[in-house]
């Protein structure tokens, strides 16, 4: 298991356009379930975003998605300057229920 987070902070203005890309990556994730992955996004109340993926192989099959290329490609353009992803390694400390 290997944890990801990736947090940015959308323009108000592009906040709806970058949750449209959002959308449009777990639409392409239910119709081709990869394996070796779960991966959730959440959208806070002030235009951030927070992805979690926990990948179980070495590599990420988000890579492998139209959606997620055309997300990816375009999202630093959505994003409040100095705010852009910023994508870390994580280690989970605790967890009820929330996580598998």
């Amino acid at each position: 298991m290997s944890l990801l987070v990736v947090t940015y902070r959308a323009r108000p203005d592009l906040a709806a356009d970058n949750q449209a890309h959002v959308e449009a990556v777990f639409g392409e994730l239910d119709d081709c379930a990869p394996d070796g992955l779960r991966y959730a996004c959440l959208r806070l109340a002030d235009d951030r975003f927070v992805h979690l993926a926990d990948l179980a192989g070495e590599v990420n099959p988000l890579l492998t998605l139209d959606t997620f290329g055309r997300f990816s490609a375009t999202v630093a353009a959505r994003c409040e300057p100095g705010h852009e992803p910023n994508a870390q390694p994580a280690r989970l400390v605790g967890n009820y229920r929330l996580l598998g």
